[in-house]
C-alpha cells in the first residue's frame, strides 16, 4: 500500500458512498474533466464510470503519478506536475469540470489563484472540490459573521457558491483530524468587474486587518476620506468589516481603481 506523505498534505478519501455523491454532483458524460490531486485514484475510478469525453488528472507526487498510469492505462492523461504552476488556460480548449480533493496545505492558494486568474472566459464550468470544514465555512461565509472575510469576499467574486455535504474523518485514509466539507463552484453570469483582481485583494486586506476595529481608519488609508464614495455606497465608517457585504467591497474595489486611474 502506497503510504500517504504528510508533507504534501495528502489524505485519501475511501468511502464509497462520498465518492459516488461527489461525482453525482453535475453531469459529466461526454465533457473534459481534471481531478487535481487524484492520490490512489478513489476518485478516478468514479468519474471514468460516469463516461467523461476525456480525463486528466494533475498529481505532483511522482511515485503516485506513476502508479496512476499504470493502474488506468490509457484511460486517462496523468501530468505529473504542482497544481500551483500549471496555467490551466493553456491546457484546456474547451471549458472543463474539476474535481479536487484539495491538500489542505495549500487548498486556499489553490482556489485564489483560479479566481485570480480568472479572465472574462471562463476556462471550466464547474469546480467540485474539498477542503477542511473550517476553511469551507469561511467560503461560503454571510456578512455579520462571524466567519466572514478575506476568503469569502474573494470567492464569492464571480462564482455561485453550493455546500454539497460535510464529510467525517472516517471517509480517509489516513483519517485527519478535522471534518470536510464538499462545495461546489459555478460562474456567475454578472458580477461587478474589477480590471485588476489585487485590488480587490489589497481592499480586503486593509479592511480585515483590524477586524474588531471600525471602518474609519482602513477607509482613510485607501481612500483619503473621500465623501463621495462613501455616500456612493451607503458606507457607515462606524460599522466593521464584517458588516459590509459581498457587493459593497466589490463596488468599494471598482470605485479603488476608478481614483488610481
Amino acid at each position: 500500500m502506497i503510504k500517504a506523505k504528510k508533507s504534501l498534505g495528502q489524505n485519501f478519501l475511501i468511502d464509497k458512498l462520498i465518492l459516488e455523491k461527489i461525482t453525482d454532483t453535475t453531469d459529466i458524460q461526454n465533457k473534459i474533466v481534471l481531478e487535481v490531486g487524484p492520490g490512489t485514484g478513489n476518485l478516478t475510478s468514479f468519474i471514468l464510470k460516469k463516461n467523461p469525453k476525456k480525463l486528466f488528472v494533475i498529481e505532483k507526487d511522482n511515485e503516485l503519478a506513476k502508479d496512476l498510469e499504470n493502474k488506468f492505462n490509457n484511460q486517462i492523461t496523468v501530468i505529473n506536475d504542482d497544481i500551483l504552476k500549471i496555467d490551466e488556460t493553456l491546457l484546456f480548449k474547451e471549458k472543463v469540470v474539476v474535481f479536487g480533493n484539495l491538500p489542505y496545505n495549500i487548498s486556499t492558494e489553490i482556489l485564489s489563484k483560479w479566481i485570480v486568474n480568472l479572465k472574462e472566459n471562463f476556462w471550466f464550468e464547474s469546480l467540485i472540490l474539498m477542503f477542511q470544514k473550517e476553511v469551507a465555512d469561511r467560503i461560503v461565509a454571510k456578512f455579520n459573521t462571524s466567519n466572514y472575510g478575506r476568503l469569502s469576499i474573494i470567492s464569492n467574486w464571480k462564482l455561485n457558491i453550493k455546500k454539497i455535504c460535510d464529510i467525517k474523518p472516517d471517509s480517509f485514509y489516513p483519517k485527519p483530524k478535522i471534518d470536510s466539507s464538499l462545495l461546489y463552484f459555478f460562474p456567475k453570469k454578472n458580477f461587478i468587474k474589477i480590471n485588476d483582481p489585487n485590488n480587490l485583494e489589497k481592499i480586503t486586506r486593509v479592511f480585515f486587518n483590524q477586524r474588531r476595529k471600525m471602518l474609519k481608519k482602513p477607509y482613510n488609508q485607501l481612500f483619503n476620506g473621500n465623501q463621495k464614495v462613501l455616500d456612493m455606497l451607503d458606507v457607515n465608517l462606524n460599522s466593521r468589516p464584517q458588516n459590509l457585504d459581498l457587493e459593497t467591497y466589490y463596488k468599494l474595489a471598482s470605485e479603488y481603481e476608478k481614483l488610481r486611474s
